[in-house]
């Protein structure tokens, strides 16, 4: 079957997901990428000029998929910006399951690219940050309906909590500390 490039690109960016997320992004080569999408080297490095480009490309995907993810979470509460919150834990719960989760791909993302002007952990960081800016619109929306002193240290605890779900996750399983992360939102939402 004969693909478009942007068909095969969009291949490659899953196959890589797959490969980058489970088995570590520098301990993958560009070769295997392309192995495993069954394309030849040469037209990996026609739709991504380096390993860089391909690493970056796949962090701009996942945090594409993240967001999408996170904004049908929070959709899914109904109006209530609580509600909201808390869908939004609800689908976490569901989303470290094990068979689906290795931990957080920007924290892991982070962790093997230290360089500040890495474009990989730049959009790592973009991703967090936007994380951050979301708990705090759904805070501050709270805010308006309920007692709150600070709506920026209730979404700071809410994205402090998030980490600490993929951190736990990863280390203890998702029946871990992991598991109460819903009820601890409850606390913080009062």
């Amino acid at each position: 079957m004969r693909r478009s490039a942007e068909q095969t690109r969009q291949h490659v960016l899953e196959v890589a997901h797959e490969l980058f997320y489970w088995h570590g992004i520098r301990a993958t080569g560009v070769d295997r990428v392309a192995a495993e999408a069954g394309i030849a080297p040469t037209t990996l490095y026609r739709l991504f000029a380096s390993k860089d480009d391909l690493v970056t490309a796949y962090i701009e995907r996942a945090f594409r998929l993240y967001r999408e993810w996170f904004e049908a979470a929070a959709a899914s509460g109904g109006a209530s910006p609580r509600e909201q919150i808390l869908a939004v834990f609800d689908a976490l719960a569901e989303q470290v399951q094990p068979h689906l989760c290795r931990g957080c791909p920007f924290l892991m993302a982070l962790a093997e690219f230290p360089d500040p002007e890495h474009p990989a952990r730049q959009v790592a960081i973009e991703m967090k940050a936007w994380v951050r800016q979301r708990m705090g619109e759904l805070a501050e929306r709270f805010a308006v309906t309920a007692p709150v002193a600070d709506p920026g240290e209730l979404a700071d605890h809410l994205s402090l909590l998030m980490e600490g779900v993929y951190a736990s996750a990863q280390a203890l399983g998702h029946l871990g500390p992991a598991r109460r992360a819903r009820a601890l939102a409850v606390v913080l939402l009062g």
